[in-house]
């Protein structure tokens, strides 16, 4: 028999998967076995003397400078306003009543006369008669068919093929270094801090505030003349339009239709 792609690709990836365990066991194995080397001990470090700092140096007092006394300022006098000019006050002016308006009649308007009209009488509905019901022919049974039984193919079986064994890999120490020392730093010396002079705030003068304008006088409102009257003007009678009577159209005849002929064909019956 010829083999397929896919039997190929998993016998290949059955054959990785064997080799890979083999070479797994067989290092573990190895590993257990061998016992672990005796590293030496750590060598001593010396210590590292401390080194000595001198003392810190003296720093004198710096004096605080003296500040000339602060200047005085004069004081201006307020400038004196005028007082304010006193407005007359203007009478209201007087406004002539509102005319009064005349109320217009309404003018009365007849009511049109609607006539009635009699209701039509309708026909009685035609009775249709009522058709048997046809009857259908039984469905036809269909006989079940036997299933054809197939025979199954033989399938050799592959012999697995036999793997050599990985050669045992020993392990390498790793080399051991040193720590390098590192010296402690000096530390610095503390900077004293400088006291800031203090500066003399200079005066501002007082500015003068600007007169400001008087207001100018309101003027009087002109007086306006009364509004026009407007009359009224009456409505026009609307004109009486007679009413058109509807045409009655008589009842159309229904159509008789032809009895449904028997269909030799059975009806299928409806799915659940």
């Amino acid at each position: 028999m010829v083999l397929k792609p896919t039997m190929t690709a998993s016998l290949a990836f059955l054959m990785a998967l064997l080799l890979s365990c083999s070479s797994m066991s067989s290092g573990a194995r190895y590993l257990e076995e061998t016992k672990p080397e005796e590293y030496p001990p750590n060598p001593t470090v010396p210590e590292i003397p401390k080194p000595e700092l001198p003392p810190h140096p003296t720093v004198p007092e710096v004096p605080k400078p003296e500040l000339p006394p602060h200047p005085i300022v004069p004081e201006h006098p307020k400038p004196e306003l005028p007082p304010h000019p006193t407005v007359p006050e203007h009478p209201k002016p007087e406004l002539p009543p509102h005319p009064a308006v005349p109320e217009l009649p309404k003018p009365e308007l007849p009511h049109p006369a609607v006539p009635e009209h009699p209701k039509p009488e309708l026909p009685p509905h035609p009775t249709v008669p009522e058709h048997p019901k046809a009857e259908l022919p039984p469905h036809p049974t269909v006989p079940e068919l036997p299933k054809p039984e197939l025979p199954h193919p033989a399938v050799p079986e592959h012999p697995k093929p036999e793997l050599p064994h990985h050669p045992a890999v020993p392990g390498v120490p790793k080399p051991e270094l040193p720590h390098p020392a590192v010296p402690e730093l000096p530390h610095h010396p503390a900077v004293p801090e400088v006291p800031k002079p203090e500066l003399p705030h200079p005066a501002v003068p007082e500015v003068p505030k600007p007169e400001m304008p008087h207001p100018e006088p309101e003027l009087p409102k002109p007086e306006l003349p009364p509004h026009p009257t407007v009359p009224e003007l009456p409505k026009p009678e609307e004109p009486h339009v007679p009413e058109v009577p509807k045409h009655e159209l008589p009842p159309l005849p229904e159509p008789e239709l032809p009895p449904k002929p028997e269909s030799h064909y059975p009806v299928p019956e409806a799915k659940p």
